[in-house]
């Protein structure tokens, strides 16, 4: 970084000195030459440069948040700590059914199609089901717009590289990511948090 500044002001420099032999009808060329060796090597520095700060954005950005010390330890799901129940646990006098078996038996909810189309783990929703989909997500749109004073953004499904470095979600998922190829770094939004 030192190196650079010192390169720039020498041509600095050097740029006023070629106004000024011109003024003076003075050859220009030697100043000239000299204005375009350190031009030269300051692209090359600036290369290197570049490299440097990407090989340190890499580390840094790799160095994981610190946790707060009253996060518990675990190595699954089931050390996970209940902090905060809300309202109560409902019961019924009847047995409570997977939603998949729910889904699946009315016909409205598709594993089947959705895992040709992409794999296991997605449902197509058909009919009712689908609407109901829609109007809940209307619903809390509607609600959280119109009650409880947020607004509404339709944003982009793409998104550059700064983006997801800023969100968390670059280095440490760049392998579960899509990403566009083309001359500008572009991915597929992973969540609505991006």
């Amino acid at each position: 970084q030192v190196e650079v500044e010192s390169l720039q002001a020498q041509r600095n420099k050097r740029s006023k000195s070629i106004g000024q032999a011109k003024a003076a009808g003075e050859d220009i060329e030697p100043l000239l030459a000299e204005v375009n060796e350190l031009k030269s090597q300051l692209e090359q520095i600036d290369g290197k440069l570049n490299d440097i700060q990407a090989r340190l954005d890499d580390i840094l950005w790799g160095i994981p948040n610190i946790p707060d010390p009253q996060v518990p330890e675990g190595a699954s799901e089931d050390d996970n700590v209940e902090i905060h129940r809300w309202g109560e646990v409902p019961s019924f006098d009847f047995e409570v059914r997977d939603h998949v078996d729910l889904g699946a038996g009315s016909g409205q909810l598709d594993f089947e199609g959705a895992s040709k189309i992409t794999g296991s783990r997605f449902a197509v929703m058909h009919d009712q089901l689908a609407l109901m989909h829609r109007a809940l997500i209307q619903f809390m749109l509607n609600t959280h717009t119109q009650e409880h004073g947020y607004r509404e953004v339709y944003v982009p499904f793409v998104v550059n590289s700064d983006s997801l470095r800023g969100t968390g979600q670059l280095p440490k998922f760049e392998e579960d990511l899509f990403k566009l190829h083309g001359d500008q770094a572009f991915y597929l939004i992973p969540t609505a948090e991006v």
